[in-house]
């Protein structure tokens, strides 16, 4: 990395970090206050909406990285775009609750904005297609698994890492490093005791960002699963949970605290829980970055042990654990 380079992840870090000591401030004025529930997992009252300062400080990482020439103005009015179309109807939803139709209307559009980057890329339509589904469902699942300290921000860190280094050395790999910059300089105000909630603002916009980064990766990585790995805790448990509810019958669109992190978190509280996801990922991520051609069997391997062990492991917590 470059100097400029440096300097621009350390100003990451630590604007977030002062946006966020803001958004602290702004939250309790504004009464943008999380209360302790049946349905959530933390027992006491927490302003929301802290991710917005990631938001702000990653627009302006992207105006950066544009005015240097590192980054098409197409591509980064595009990102910004459909960064918007996640983050403001989060916003508003912190504020006050805004109706399903709306926010998926906003999600869709903004898939669009990551499916047309992903045409750009490869001017192939299972890609576009790939990053249109991958947009869609990273928001919610990030918004999903948001539940206790400090999991979606040191997921999205260690996703962002590995995503960096398969994109290197395009500038969308000094872009998704300035995420990590984001996530750190967010966390100690989330982790290991929660001073703010990222608040649906931070958690789809996370969400998004993660698609954007992988699904410009895919090519680049020549693998898919490359791309897939790192991505498994949350996509496993989220997706395995969804599914749980919906054949049982359950008003699976409804808030809920049944998913495995949340069931564990009952028993060994948030710190564990979230160390235990990262150490998960970390290893995926690891792996991912193993994957060459020709490819070698150990990676392969390795992953499905990963995808074995994430399935039975929400397996037997869903299964035996309240």
């Amino acid at each position: 990395m470059t100097p400029a380079s440096l300097a621009l992840w350390a100003g990451c870090c630590a604007l977030t970090a002062v946006l966020t000591w803001m958004a602290i401030r702004y939250a309790k004025r504004a009464g943008l206050i999380d209360a302790p529930g049946e349905r959530r997992s933390h027992v006491q009252a927490t302003p929301r909406g802290g991710g917005v300062a990631i938001v702000v400080v990653m627009g302006l990482a992207s105006l950066l990285l544009c005015l240097a020439g590192r980054l098409a103005v197409v591509e980064v009015a595009l990102a910004l775009a459909g960064l918007g179309l996640v983050a403001v109807p989060g916003w508003i939803d912190d504020h006050r609750s805004l109706p399903v139709w709306p926010r998926l209307l906003a999600h869709a559009l903004a898939a669009v904005c990551v499916a047309v980057l992903a045409w750009r890329a490869s001017q192939s339509l299972l890609h576009a297609a790939v990053g249109f589904a991958a947009s869609l469902a990273l928001v919610n699942i990030w918004n999903f698994m948001d539940g206790i300290n400090g999991i979606a921000t040191t997921q999205a860190g260690l996703v962002a890492a590995g995503f960096a280094v398969l994109l290197w050395p395009s500038a969308w790999a000094m872009l998704a490093l300035c995420l990590v910059a984001c996530a750190l300089g967010f966390l100690p105000f989330n982790f290991p005791r929660a001073r703010i909630f990222l608040g649906d603002v931070g958690s789809g916009s996370l969400g998004y960002l993660l698609a954007l980064f992988g699904v410009l990766a895919w090519p680049a990585s020549g693998w898919s699963l490359a791309v897939v790995l790192p991505l498994i805790a949350f996509a496993v448990d989220a997706g395995f949970t969804l599914l749980r509810r919906m054949l049982a019958g359950e008003r699976w669109w409804t808030p809920h605290a049944s998913h495995a992190y949340q069931r564990l978190a009952r028993r060994w509280g948030h710190p564990a829980v979230t160390g235990a996801y990262g150490l998960f990922t970390a290893c995926a991520v690891l792996v991912a970055l193993q994957f060459s051609t020709p490819l070698s069997p150990l990676p392969l391997l390795l992953a499905l042990l990963l995808l074995v062990s994430a399935a039975a492991a929400w397996w037997k917590v869903t299964r035996h654990w309240a």
